[in-house]
């Protein structure tokens, strides 16, 4: 019998061809697993599904003390409930007990070395190792900034034992079905609800705001994130945000979770849209960007596309990095040079690896009617950080005639309405309807303006000769 002499987790029960994972690996269960041996201390997510496909993942958080602090080696068991199909922490005090006792039985068999790589490639011995490495050295930066304290608020769970799903969700990503009354919502709500920052990105100003205040709010989120720290963060401590940040992005990561991609994507936009903010706390805002840099590069292991950095799918994070660069132009101090140069790394490296391409415009499309009444799909490029963009933007739409009849107006009068103001948002209307025109005239036209011309030409010579001939 081997002596079991490290830190293990334990997964019991696991079904046959069962998907089962620990922090960036997952891997199919064979009938022998019994869990993994060797754990780093930190924090740690071990997870399991009914199968490798597409299904209801169950998550454990669990953390392992340092050896100083640590007395023994800490043995944590996770059980999957066939009943339930649900992975639940042990908590049986007796049981734990006869686990241990046997523990060396299964150690050199039933558990596997903890490693973390995730590369298929078919690479050298020395490329392996050296991949192995760093996937090791990942997982404690992806989790630099979290905390019991973070775990226990988001899954108000235990001590030592943070239990969330795929389908854990905050109240506010429910989906909103017209009808629903409060308790349909609470039972419609049937796994457990993550508490999850209070970020709204429709209101970025102080109560009883007016006017100019409000604008400038809107365009500067700086005080909205001030106020989240101040009112819901822990000793008002505004890092506490990229610990948020770091567990959404791993719960994307692992199971898929809908609601925690909806909050990174929140936490995002309300970073990468502050500008007094970055002079004041430029140290949040470099560990902020180093974190999404590391992020980023992990996002290849994100299953089903939900964070997709194609030039499609990553046109919010790139409109977003555009706009803080383009609001920290002007602002100067060693913390803003420090801000600017975590920006170039994690620019470059978006460049590099992803092909994207940095301006500092934006192409916005719009409806365009001509005189003789044809529409024409157009697109602008300009920027101007005056003009709202991104996903609470204005959007213009046609009203229906019930809707026109309410305002007091005629479904007409609304169809004009909604062209002028179309036609409003294209930056350089007039000139932009020029080129349309221009560009739009057939090749007859053309031919026909050509003869034109010829023609104003010979009329202009039989002028001169007569005049020529009436001197002479």
């Amino acid at each position: 019998m081997e002596s079991a002499n490290t830190p293990a987790l334990l997964l019991l029960d696991l079904p046959a061809s069962a998907l089962g994972g620990i922090d960036l690996l997952s891997f199919t269960v064979t009938p022998r697993f019994r869990g993994v041996k060797d754990l780093p201390s930190g924090f740690h997510f071990a997870f399991a599904g009914t199968s490798t496909a597409f299904s209801e993942r169950h998550g454990l958080w669990f953390r392992i003390p340092s050896k100083s602090a640590s007395d023994g080696n800490p043995l944590f068991i996770a059980r999957w409930n066939a009943a339930t199909e649900t992975l639940e922490a042990e908590t049986d005090e007796a049981e734990r007990l006869r686990w241990r006792a046997n523990l060396g039985s299964i150690w050199r068999e039933g558990l596997t070395p903890y490693r973390q790589t995730t590369s298929k490639s078919k690479a050298s011995e020395a490329d392996k190792d050296e991949n192995e490495e760093e996937e090791v050295h990942d997982w404690p930066s992806l989790t630099s900034a979290i905390s019991e304290a973070l775990l226990s608020t988001i899954t108000v769970g235990d001590s030592n034992h943070w239990h969330l799903t795929s389908a854990s969700s905050a109240r506010r990503d429910l989906e909103d079905i017209p009808g629903l009354d409060e308790q349909d919502k609470e039972e419609l709500q049937a796994d457990k609800e993550l508490r999850l920052l209070p970020i709204d990105l429709k209101q970025t100003w102080r109560e009883g705001a007016t006017g100019r205040e409000r604008t400038d709010a809107a365009q500067d989120r700086s005080w909205a994130l001030e106020h989240l720290a101040r009112e819901h963060c822990d000793d008002q401590d505004v890092e506490e945000l990229i610990g948020e940040l770091q567990f959404c992005f791993l719960m994307i990561l692992t199971i898929n979770n809908f609601s925690c991609l909806e909050q990174w994507k929140r936490i995002l936009t309300l970073i990468f849209t502050c500008k007094a903010a970055v002079s004041e706390q430029s140290d949040f805002f470099i560990k902020a960007i180093a974190a999404l840099r590391l992020q980023l590069q992990h996002c290849k292991d994100a299953e089903g596309g939900l964070i997709d950095l194609a030039d499609e799918g990553g046109s919010l994070l790139k409109s977003l990095l555009v706009r803080f660069r383009k609001g920290l132009e002007g602002m100067t101090g060693t913390g803003i040079a420090d801000v600017v140069d975590e920006l170039d790394d994690l620019e470059d490296y978006l460049r590099q690896e992803h092909g994207w391409q940095f301006g500092g415009t934006f192409t916005r499309s719009g409806v365009l009617e001509l005189e003789d009444g044809e529409q024409v799909q157009m697109e602008s490029t300009a920027y101007d950080e005056d003009d709202e963009t991104g996903e609470f933007a204005p959007q213009i739409v046609e009203l229906t005639p019930e809707q026109a009849r309410q305002l007091g107006i005629t479904p007409e009068e609304a169809k004009d309405l909604a062209i002028g103001l179309s036609r409003a948002r294209l930056t350089d209307g007039d000139r932009v309807a020029d080129v349309v025109q221009e560009e739009g005239s057939s090749d007859d036209e053309e031919e026909e303006e050509v003869h034109r011309h010829e023609d104003e030409s010979d009329d202009e010579e039989m002028q001169d000769l007569d005049e020529m001939d009436s001197r002479f």
